[in-house]
């Protein structure tokens, strides 16, 4: 189960890459889809692996990129 969740603002990413190569567990990549300025945009590639880091929100020169980190849920007895 993922440990984190990354939010990329579709129409603010420029599809520079930085967050990609960021990431040290290779969570996002560059997709196909295009934004309606014609970039391609980031998305996660691989979510089971994010750890909600956030070094990819850091990086984002657009600040496009939220992470969020996730917490288990606690079954009550």
């Amino acid at each position: 189960m993922a440990k984190g969740l990354v939010l990329v603002d579709k129409d603010r990413c420029k599809g520079c890459g930085l967050c990609v190569i960021t990431c040290p567990f290779a969570v996002l990549a560059i997709t196909s889809e295009l934004n309606r300025y014609g970039y391609n945009v980031a998305g996660q590639r691989d979510p089971e692996k994010c750890t909600g880091c956030g070094m990819c929100a850091q990086m984002c020169p657009d600040a496009a990129i939220e992470v969020y980190r996730l917490r288990p849920v606690k079954e009550e007895v």
